[in-house]
């Protein structure tokens, strides 16, 4: 979808708390002198503390003992390599990120609670949609919050991007409609799409963001629909629960996950990936309007686990 050339180090510059907080959490465990029942035990209650969750840790920790029966890994050290690997694997998917990368027209609905850092993503989406050869259009179809038409399309003039946006109160799913004809007759060949930043647990708002998906998915063949959830890293385990939540509302291809440089609570990735099947797809890596690159599985999984 974009290509984001010369952002994939941000990864491993961006985990460093996260690096710190396993380095105590999940570290330790591995200055053991041997690989006992004990140690399993304590890998996996040391993986769930540092946000991974219950089901994956359980999950994580089943397949590395498979593994280091298989290969013979008796040590700690040969347990650890064992378990870099492993996540790495896990959050990689080189068929599905090729699918999402496909070139063509496409929409993006963002989504996510409020104060996840979901208008900012839309403005440096938009930026880096520039950076990458595109013609971004922004739509403010989150027309229920006081002040976000405005914040928006101060985005889209910082920006330079094409902006459509409708009275406060109106109907979000006729700024999706309006937004998606606009681009076709302007030449703009990605629409990045705000919503309202509602509770995953509101019921009438989230009937709300299926009725824009399927305005989305009727527009397809000009553009190819996509979903980002954004999520705050600072969130933890409720993040798997919001990744729940949206995507059965409305299918949900991936992750921003914001604040990355900012939290020691990056393991969430895991859980989300290991719970939902869902990728984090982009990260946040600072302030900046540029401060958004590709997450890369490897750069994630060789920083929070660096050579011992």
């Amino acid at each position: 979808m974009l290509r984001l050339l010369g952002r994939r180090d941000k990864t491993s510059e961006s985990s460093v708390e996260t690096r710190r907080s396993w380095t105590n959490l999940v570290g330790g465990v591995f200055r053991r002198a041997k690989v006992d029942d004990e140690f399993w035990e304590d890998l996996e209650e040391a993986l769930i503390v540092a946000d991974v969750g219950v089901e994956t840790a359980m999950q994580l920790v089943e397949k590395i003992q498979d593994e280091a029966r298989w290969r013979g890994a008796r040590t700690p050290d040969g347990v650890y390599e064992l378990l870099r690997t492993e996540i790495s694997e896990m959050l990689t998917d080189d068929e599905a990120a090729a699918a999402f990368a496909e070139d063509g027209p496409v929409a993006v609905m963002v989504v996510g609670v409020n104060g996840s850092g979901k208008t900012t993503s839309i403005g440096k989406l938009a930026q880096a949609a520039k950076s990458d050869g595109r013609v971004p259009l922004i739509a403010a179809a989150d027309t229920f919050r006081a002040g976000a038409i405005s914040q928006l399309e101060t985005w889209a003039q910082r920006t330079d991007t094409m902006f459509v946006s409708s009275a406060a109160g109106a109907d979000p799913g006729s700024v999706v409609y309006d937004a998606l004809n606009a681009a076709k007759s302007r030449g703009a060949d990605f629409v990045v799409i705000d919503t309202a930043g509602r509770l995953h647990t509101a019921h009438n708002l989230m009937e709300e963001l299926k009725k824009m998906r399927r305005i989305l998915d009727r527009h397809s063949s000009d553009f190819k629909p996509r979903v980002l959830l954004v999520i705050d890293g600072n969130t933890g385990q409720n993040g798997v629960t919001q990744a729940k939540v949206f995507t059965e509302a409305v299918g949900c291809d991936g992750v921003i996950l914001t604040k990355l440089d900012s939290t020691a609570k990056g393991g969430v990735i895991l859980a989300i990936r290991g719970e939902m099947g869902l990728p984090v797809r982009y990260i946040g890596t600072g302030e900046g309007i540029d401060d958004i690159a590709p997450f890369d599985p490897r750069g994630f999984a060789e920083t929070i686990l660096p050579d011992a």
